[in-house]
């Protein structure tokens, strides 16, 4: 696949572009009922008490579960895109449906969906159950904001449709951070926006993380930046006095156009350049290839091992399979064992971080976990201005008024002498608490249930579990994110 003609490449990742868009794929109408139905039959077959999963060859999330002798749910007809209205600049997707797919989809027509989680096989349904965040969520808020309806399986065996007001307004609110728990999406109605040709960026450096946040404030409140419009912002953070706003604006025109999927690495260039330009489609996609920078730890970033790996292997969903080999033998742990080197645990977090709060926590951050670069995305819930934007989202209460930075943090540290495998996490979790932030939970936690209830709306939780799932088939939120079942 690619996104357009490429006349030139030079050797500083810069190419030009006659028509990014051209060569897109649509995808071609499916029989969604059948494959309702096949999903139906397939969860009928799990026998009481087995836990349910679905079968999905690919996952984004780090939290290691119990092995189950379950099947999985057959899901394998939900994978694509029902349609695309330009028009009304909405879509149906399937629940199953990538990222990568959707967008395929949505370009062509100058379209995208309003957040697009950096990841390419991120499923909308799951970006919507499990949250998802990029760099349009400063003014966009999170994908499950721009949902319409969704048809969702309960735990009780139904496919109910889903919408802001009705019925099952309960179910739509609660959905969101659910994790699965309450039910599988298998359809959903969202809403797009435009988008350009290329995007422009701006890489603005920052020696100071206030004058950082500060910045940040000046975008969301006025969408703008030194006299030019912000269409996306999310940054970097290499040190405490090294940090970057990535600053984009959606256009149709750019004469030079950079290529991060050879060998050029993107967020190498966020220190090289002031101003990039990439086309939509790379834009959507610039951390995929190197999964942000967690590429390293495989060697895809030295510069021979990388000519000689096949670019189409070069992406998140290959990185979390090789992740997946070494929790599953745990070969490089066995050779730092033989080395004398200290255990390492994992770290892999994302976490919203109100404004002001901001600095300080990158601050404790910098000295008590020893891991960069971060990532930074800020955030704040949509206006509900749109069909499918809400205020409260009761799974995940973040305050309407307050504007958030996601902060992303993703490798190994090691264990210090003493210490054991997940005090560093557990030092995030009180370090997120005190600064009145949340953290995701694709990845391992370790609340106590009471603070786990207080933080995850446990009493709404409870409720709406009790209305679709009163048998319990499906496992509980608390011992998925914690249990880890």
């Amino acid at each position: 696949m690619t996104t357009g003609n490429v006349s030139r490449l030079t050797g500083d990742g810069l190419v030009a572009y006659s028509d990014p868009v051209s060569s897109l794929r649509v995808e071609q109408p499916r029989d969604h009922d059948r494959a309702v139905a096949v999903l139906r039959e397939s969860y009928a077959a799990v026998p009481p008490g087995v836990p349910v999963r679905l079968a999905k060859r690919t996952s984004n999330l780090f939290r290691p579960r119990t092995a189950t002798g379950s099947p999985g749910l057959d899901v394998s007809g939900l994978d694509g895109v029902l349609g695309v209205d330009p028009t009304t600049r909405t879509a149906e997707v399937q629940g199953m449906c990538t990222y990568e797919r959707l967008v395929d989809a949505t370009l062509p027509h100058g379209l995208m969906p309003l957040v697009v989680p950096q990841l390419r096989t991120i499923t909308l349904g799951g970006a919507v159950t499990g949250l998802g965040i990029e760099s349009t969520s400063f003014h966009n808020g999170l994908p499950h904001e721009s949902v319409v309806e969704m048809d969702v399986l309960t735990g009780d065996g139904r496919i109910v449709t889903a919408r802001p007001d009705g019925e099952h307004a309960d179910l739509f609110t609660a959905f969101p951070n659910s994790m699965g728990s309450l039910g599988y999406a298998t359809r959903l109605r969202i809403e797009l926006q435009p988008i350009g040709r290329y995007v422009a960026l701006r890489n603005v450096r920052f020696t100071d993380l206030d004058a950082l946040v500060t910045a940040i404030g000046e975008v969301m409140d006025t969408g703008r930046y030194a006299g030019r419009r912000v269409d996306a912002m999310d940054g970097v953070m290499f040190a405490t006095d090294e940090s970057y706003l990535i600053l984009g604006t959606f256009t149709d025109t750019a004469s030079r156009v950079g290529d991060y999927t050879g060998q050029a690495i993107y967020y190498r260039s966020v220190r090289e350049r002031t101003e990039d330009a990439l086309t939509a489609y790379h834009y959507l996609w610039r951390w995929d290839t190197d999964w942000f920078w967690c590429s390293r730890a495989f060697g895809a970033q030295h510069p021979v091992l990388r000519r000689l790996w096949p670019a189409r292997y070069r992406r998140s969903d290959v990185y979390h399979r090789l992740v997946n080999l070494e929790h599953r033998y745990g070969m490089a742990a066995r050779v730092d064992r033989w080395r004398g080197r200290p255990p390492r645990e994992r770290v892999v977090q994302d976490v919203e971080i109100p404004l002001d709060g901001t600095a300080g926590f990158l601050r404790w951050f910098a000295r008590n976990v020893p891991m960069t670069p971060v990532w930074l995305c800020p955030l704040r819930l949509r206006e509900p201005t749109g069909p499918g934007s809400a205020t409260v989202w009761p799974l995940y209460p973040m305050r309407p008024d307050e504007a958030y930075v996601n902060v992303g943090f993703w490798g190994t540290v090691p264990v210090a002498a003493g210490a054991a495998d997940g005090d560093v996490n557990r030092a995030v979790e009180w370090a997120v608490s005190e600064a009145g932030g949340h953290k995701s939970l694709y990845s391992d936690a370790y609340y106590d249930r009471a603070t786990f209830d207080r933080l995850y709306g446990g009493a709404t939780y409870r409720a709406v579990k009790g209305r679709y799932d009163p048998d319990h088939r499906l496992t509980g939120l608390y011992e998925k994110a914690v249990g880890r079942q």
